[in-house]
C-alpha cells in the first residue's frame, strides 16, 4: 500500500478550479443555492486549466496524420505530445503503448479483444461492471468478495495455482473501488499474478484521479482510466502498457489509421499489412481534443503536487467519515474495514431511508448532487448490503415508495476540485434529514424518487 499513501500537510494545497463550481440551482422549498457536486466517482467536473487549454487550441484544430497542411502537423504533434505526457504521468516502461479509447470500459473492451484465444481470466466480483463483464470470450473465474487486502492476494494465488490447464492467464483489478472507495492491494496482486504466470490489468479509473500512478512501480501489465473521471470531458480513455498482446491480435477496429499498406491481391482480395504501434487499434480520426484534455489534466494535477492533493484530500475523507460516524442511523459500506486506506468516495445507507428518496431530498432541499443505487457494481453492493450477491438488481432507483427500505445505497463523492463548504453542507444535510425529515412530499416517477411539484405546502 505504501505506494499509495502521502503525508502531506494539507494546508499547502487550496481545492483546484474546475467548471460549474459558481453555478446555482433551485430548491424545492425556494429560493437558490451554489450547486455541491459531491458525484466525482461518475464524472469529476472538468478543471478549469484543462477547459482553457482545449479553448486556446480550438481555432487550430486539424485532421491527425492525414494531412500535409500546417494544422494538421500541428494538431498530429499535439496528439503525439498527449500521448507521451499520459506516458509520463503513468510512469510507462520504455517498451509500454498508450493507446487512446474512448473510456475505461472501451479500453477494458479492447484488452478483452486481444488476450490469446487460451487465456484464462481472473476477476474479483467487487469489479465495476466496466471491469467484470468483457471478458465474454474467454474462461473467466469470478473471484469472491475479500475482506481484507491480504485476503484477497491469498484468494487470488489459491485460484492461479489451481489452473488447468496451465496457460496464458490474465488478472483483473481495481485500484480502488467505485463503491467503498478503498485502495486494494495491487502491487502485491502483480507480485502473486507474475509469481504464477499470469498477467495484470488495473482498472484506474478511481485511483488514477486521486493519487499518482506508476505502472513500473506497482509492476502492472495495463493500466486502464477514464478521462471524464480525470477532470477532463467526456469521450476519451487510456489503455497503457504492454505491446505484445496488442500487436499479435486484430485491430480493435479495422479501417483507415489502423492500416499501413492496403493493395488488392491477385485472386481479388485484399492485402493488408496493419500497424504494430498504438494506432493498430485506433481506427479512424481520432478524438484528438479529448486526448489532448487527458494530457492537459495529466499536466495539471502533476504541477499542482500530487502529493499535496492526496493530502488535502484524505482530510476530507476523515471529516465526512467523522461526521457520518455521529449520525447512528448511517452505515457505511466497507470490505476491508474502517482502517483500510481510501480516496473520496464513500457509500452509505440510512436505517428508514429508501437511498433514492434521501438523495433526492440531498439534492431538491440542498442543491447536493450524490448518487443512489447499485453504482454499477451490482454484486459487490448486493453483497455490501446482506442481500443475495446473485440478485440481478437494477441500476438506479427501485420502483419503491420513499421513506421504504431499499435494497441500494447512497454514494459521495470529492476530490481536487471539492471546496470545505461542500463538505460541511452535505454533512449538515445528512444530520438534519436524519433527525428532521425531509420538508417536502416525494414520489417515484419512472424509477426515479423525485419532488412531488403539486404539493405545495411542506410535510
Amino acid at each position: 500500500m505504501s505506494a499509495f499513501t502521502a503525508a502531506i500537510d494539507p494546508s499547502v494545497c487550496a481545492p483546484l478550479p474546475v467548471l460549474g463550481q459558481d453555478v446555482t440551482v433551485p430548491l424545492v422549498t425556494g429560493g437558490e443555492v451554489t450547486y455541491a457536486a459531491l458525484d466525482y466517482a461518475a464524472s469529476a467536473p472538468a478543471l478549469q486549466r484543462v477547459w482553457d487549454d482545449v479553448a486556446a487550441y480550438a481555432p487550430y484544430y486539424g485532421s491527425v496524420h492525414r494531412g500535409a497542411g500546417y494544422l494538421s502537423q500541428l494538431s498530429t504533434d499535439l496528439f503525439e505530445n498527449s500521448r507521451r505526457t499520459v506516458a509520463e504521468f503513468l510512469g510507462c516502461r520504455a517498451e509500454d503503448q498508450v493507446v487512446f479509447t474512448r473510456s475505461t470500459t472501451d479500453s477494458l473492451n479492447l484488452l478483452a479483444a486481444a488476450i490469446p484465444a487460451d487465456c484464462q481470466v481472473f476477476v474479483y466480483e467487487t469489479e465495476h461492471h466496466a471491469s467484470l463483464l468483457p471478458w465474454r470470450d474467454a474462461q473467466v473465474t469470478y473471484l469472491n468478495a475479500p475482506r481484507t487486502p491480504g485476503q484477497a492476494v491469498e484468494t487470488l494465488e489459491r485460484a492461479l495455482a489451481d489452473r488447468d490447464p496451465y496457460g496464458p492467464a490474465l488478472v483483473c483489478v481495481t485500484g480502488a473501488s467505485n463503491v467503498t472507495g478503498e485502495l486494494w492491494p495491487v502491487k502485491e496482486l502483480a507480485a502473486a499474478a507474475h509469481a504464477h504466470g499470469a498477467r495484470i490489468v488495473l482498472d484506474a479509473a478511481q485511483l488514477a484521479p486521486h493519487h499518482p500512478v506508476d505502472i513500473a512501480e506497482l509492476d502492472v501489465d495495463w493500466v486502464a482510466f477514464s478521462g471524464h473521471k480525470l477532470y477532463a470531458p467526456f469521450g476519451s480513455g487510456v489503455l497503457a502498457g504492454r505491446a505484445d498482446w496488442l500487436q499479435a491480435a486484430e485491430p480493435y477496429l479495422a479501417g483507415g489509421g489502423a492500416s499501413r499498406k492496403v493493395a488488392r491481391r491477385a485472386d481479388g482480395g485484399v492485402y493488408v499489412d496493419w500497424h504494430t504501434t498504438a494506432a493498430r487499434h485506433e481506427a479512424g480520426s481520432p478524438n484528438v481534443i479529448g486526448v489532448y484534455s487527458i494530457a492537459s489534466a495529466c499536466k495539471a494535477l502533476t504541477d499542482a503536487g500530487f502529493d499535496s492533493l492526496v493530502a488535502r484530500e484524505q482530510e476530507l475523507v476523515g471529516r465526512v467519515r467523522a461526521g457520518l460516524a455521529e449520525v447512528p442511523e448511517v452505515q457505511v459500506l466497507s470490505l476491508f474495514g474502517d482502517d483500510a486506506p481510501r480516496v473520496g468516495v464513500i457509500s452509505f445507507v440510512v436505517r428508514g431511508w429508501n437511498s433514492s428518496h434521501f438523495a433526492a431530498a440531498l439534492s431538491a432541499e440542498y442543491g447536493i448532487g450524490v448518487r443512489d443505487g447499485l453504482f454499477c457494481a451490482h454484486p459487490l453492493v448486493r453483497t455490501l448490503l446482506g442481500s443475495d450477491p446473485q440478485d440481478p438488481g437494477e441500476c438506479g432507483a427501485p420502483e419503491a415508495e420513499p421513506g421504504e427500505r431499499s435494497l441500494n445505497a447512497i454514494r459521495v463523492s470529492f476530490g481536487a476540485g471539492t471546496p470545505d463548504e461542500h463538505i460541511d453542507r452535505f454533512l449538515r444535510a445528512v444530520t438534519e434529514l436524519v433527525r428532521e425529515g425531509a420538508q417536502w412530499k416525494y414520489r417515484t416517477e419512472d424509477g426515479r424518487c423525485v419532488p412531488d411539484r403539486g404539493t405545495a405546502a411542506q410535510v
